[in-house]
């Protein structure tokens, strides 16, 4: 058990010689406000002064403070005074990491250090700093102690200290306090209320339970008279596990007149002895009792905690042992001939590794992104061939081009057929439309092969920077020199497409094949137009059915009679309205068509004419003259009073009532006043039919056969190009660099004066591996120091 705490100390100094907290190490943190006596239980624990002391905040940085107990040497004479009047036991000792060579004997001088190291870091501006100073002092008058002193938790920035020195201050205390092994020291003077302790309110919130919290209740002689802090101290208050220890320090008068330390003790253990309240638990009060406590508390600490450290030691050094391996062996100059053989090796595995990146073999490669191979299979058949397919082969030939280029290629005389010159005119441009997709997949080709080869080089390559650099200036060369021929290569393939225009090609759609296709078109025009002619018209009699016209009327009169006639029309096919039109013309002049005014036609989307009162077809009572009303509609919508779903019926007149087809009034005159229906559908009837001139026809007819015959021959040319650019590509570019990569890097780079040049070391690498091999001196001498006390 005595062993323990020296090897805390012993593990402390060897994580602490390479600036590393990698093991939580047991230690006791002491935690209180500004103007506590927190600084005071120090020097009492340890018998001496030697900590700053002012206004203000005086501990501005951690104090990691080491406790050695070293026998009393037997020759050793009694104690003698220092300047400061205080005593000082030959024995004593101090030492400070930052100076391991210096040893102090004057307690005066180590508190000055302490101002210096902290002015140095923290400044003097009244500011904190969390990097720690680490005193040892060895005693034959102290127990073993790991402590750590923290600077006073303040609230409210005074002086020139900074604005934000509370967050400053918790963020420092909370990083120590926090850690699992840590057990903590929360000071808390008695002339305060303990619900305004701010150190109990710090250590509840990193140990809710209180398991590793000690309460110190200092200033008890200070407290108003009739009162005491004994419910506090013996937890009744405020419990915690590990319970409260009262103590009594010197007055601020006491420190002034240096008042030696031994005297402040003597005066504390009377204190407790001789008072009425706390004599019943003396015991359990007074530094010198809270010393040994600490001392219990540290050690039993350290027992239960000592095997899951040396576990983590243990997977420390297997992880920096890894680490270190990852850096490789360290080259000197001397090694020639390990070094050439070094760089042979390196370089083939440089040649290999890119080639496998190639045919997709390598041993690690990214599952987030294609590369390599992939890349360029992505290149040749998405970006590529959508580059090509984005290119329209009659997108910038204007109707006025073709029909310019066919009329030059004729000369002074008529062309009775669409001439091939012009065909072979025009077309050649499209086919140059082709070369910058070619061009561009070469480029991005090139650049994937750049990027394949500063992914490759191994871990080894890259701890020698000039190595890589030089082999990735000679990847460069070789790239360069290989993406010429290929770039003209591609190029000609474009040159040979348009020195030849194969119109044999079986592929080729030729001049019967455009032919038909053109008759195709027309035929699919000549529809288009006959359906929209029929919409047209349509739409003229729907929209006259919507309305009814007060005047021009139409009164169809057979007989002598008025009739209510109704047209209903169930289906009727646009395509034929004109014929029945026509029929509707003849028979109202052979059949007596009177127009009158003021009257109304109706007609509906479901034609039917009926007789009013009779409910039968008007066509069903045919007139044995042929003048009769049967005729006429027997004439427009066929025989029996039905054609193509057309249902006509007449009904008997009613007194004083016709029923009568409307039309627009622009259509409804029929007795000559303007223009009449059939006149009016007849000319647009004509219009829709003649949209060309004989001259126009021509034009269009060659006009679209070039087309035709252009885009042909521009698939054929485009397949063949998206065939052969990728195979000149693999063939030129990427094979050849695969096969000569090695070769000329041989060539380049082994050379008796540059092996040792270039097998030169990372500075920046050299450094992190001998950090690395220091961490892996510390753990094993953490492991052995841990092994030495169990």
């Amino acid at each position: 058990m005595d062993k323990l705490i020296p090897t805390v100390n012993k593990l402390q100094d060897v994580f602490n010689t390479v600036g590393q907290d990698q093991i939580d190490l047991p230690q006791i943190v002491v935690v209180g406000s500004q103007s506590s006596g927190k600084s005071s239980v120090l020097e009492n624990i340890v018998g001496r002064d030697f900590l700053p002391r002012g206004s203000g905040i005086v501990t501005r940085r951690p104090l990691v403070l080491q406790l050695v107990n070293v026998p009393r040497s037997a020759s050793s004479g009694a104690d003698s005074p220092d300047k400061t009047g205080s005593t000082i036991a030959p024995e004593t000792r101090a030492q400070f990491l930052h100076l391991p060579d210096k040893v102090f004997t004057d307690m005066t001088e180590v508190r000055r250090e302490i101002e210096r190291e902290t002015d140095r870091l923290a400044g003097t501006n009244k500011g904190i700093m969390k990097a720690p100073i680490h005193l040892r002092i060895s005693s034959p008058d102290v127990l073993s102690l790991t402590l750590v002193d923290l600077p006073g938790i303040t609230k409210i920035p005074v002086g020139d200290q900074p604005s934000d020195i509370e967050m400053q201050t918790r963020n420092l205390v909370f990083e120590y306090i926090s850690k699992p092994n840590s057990i903590i020291v929360a000071i808390s003077p008695a002339n305060v209320d303990i619900v305004n302790s701010e150190s109990l309110k710090f250590a509840r919130e990193v140990d809710p339970k209180g398991n590793r919290t000690i309460g110190v209740i200092t200033k008890i002689d200070l407290m108003d008279r009739g009162t005491n802090s004994l419910d506090i101290l013996t937890g009744r208050v405020y419990p915690l596990r590990l319970g409260f220890v009262g103590v009594v320090n010197r007055s601020q008068e006491d420190t002034v007149a240096n008042k030696p330390i031994t005297e402040s003790l003597s005066a504390e253990q009377e204190f407790f002895r001789s008072h009425p309240v706390y004599r019943t638990i003396q015991q359990h009060c007074g530094t010198t009792n809270l010393a040994k406590v600490l001392n219990q508390l540290l050690m039993h600490h350290i027992r239960d905690h000592l095997p899951s450290i040396k576990t983590k030691i243990n997977a420390l050094i297997s992880q920096t042992e890894q680490e270190l391996s990852s850096y490789g062996r360290m080259t000197t100059d001397n090694d020639s001939i390990s070094n050439a053989s070094r760089l042979l090796k390196l370089i083939t595995l440089f040649a290999t590794e890119f080639h496998n990146s190639i045919d997709g073999t390598a041993s690690e490669m990214p599952t987030t992104e294609l590369c390599g191979g992939a890349r360029l299979y992505y290149i040749f058949n998405d970006i590529f061939a959508s580059g090509l397919d984005s290119v329209n082969p009659t997108a910038n030939l204007t109707n006025h081009d073709i029909r310019t280029a066919i009329r030059n290629s004729t000369g002074p005389r008529a062309s009775l057929f669409v001439p091939e010159i012009a065909f072979q005119l025009l077309v050649k441009p499209q086919i140059k439309s082709l070369e910058p997709p070619a061009q561009r997949c070469v480029q991005l080709a090139y650049e994937e092969l750049m990027k394949i080869g500063l992914s490759c080089g191994s871990n080894e390559m890259r701890r020698y920077p000039r190595l890589h650099a030089k082999v990735m200036e000679v990847v460069s060369d070789l790239l360069r020199e290989r993406v010429g021929p290929t770039t003209a290569y591609v190029e000609s393939l474009i040159a040979i497409e348009r020195a030849y225009i194969n119109t044999n090609h079986p592929d080729f759609i030729g001049g019967p094949g455009a032919l038909n296709d053109l008759q195709r078109k027309l035929e699919r025009k000549r529809k288009e137009t006959t359906r929209t002619r029929a919409r047209e018209v349509s739409k003229t009699i729907n929209t006259g059915r919507q309305r009814s016209v007060d005047t021009d009327t139409i009164l169809v009169n057979a007989q002598g009679s008025p009739e209510d006639i109704t047209l209903e029309s169930n289906s009727v096919d646009p395509s034929e309205i004109d014929d029945r039109l026509d029929d509707v013309r003849a028979k109202t002049k052979s059949d007596g068509v009177v127009v009158e005014h003021q009257r109304t036609v109706s007609v509906s989307s479901n034609t039917q004419l009926r007789r009013p009162g009779s409910g039968s077809p008007i066509g069903s009572t045919a007139s044995s003259n042929g003048a009769g009303p049967g005729k006429f509609f027997n004439s427009f919508f066929g025989a029996n009073g039905k054609r193509d779903g057309m249902h006509v019926s007449v009904e008997e007149p009613r007194v004083g009532h016709v029923s009568v087809i409307p039309v627009p009034n622009r259509l409804s005159n029929l007795a000559g006043e303007g223009t009449s229906f059939d006149d009016e559908v007849a000319s647009l009837s004509t219009k829709l039919s003649a949209d060309l001139s004989a001259t126009d026809q021509r034009d269009e007819m060659e006009t679209t056969l070039i087309r035709s015959l252009i885009s042909s021959y521009f698939s054929i040319v485009r397949k063949s190009i998206q065939d052969l650019v990728p195979k000149a590509i693999m063939h030129l570019l990427v094979n050849e660099i695969c096969q000569s990569m090695q070769n000329r890097l041989v060539e380049e780079l082994y050379k008796e004066p540059l092996i040792n040049e270039l097998l030169q070391e990372d500075p920046a690498l050299v450094a992190e591996r001998d950090q690395c091999a220091a961490m892996l001196d510390v753990y094993k001498k953490a492991f052995a120091i841990i092994n030495e006390a169990m």
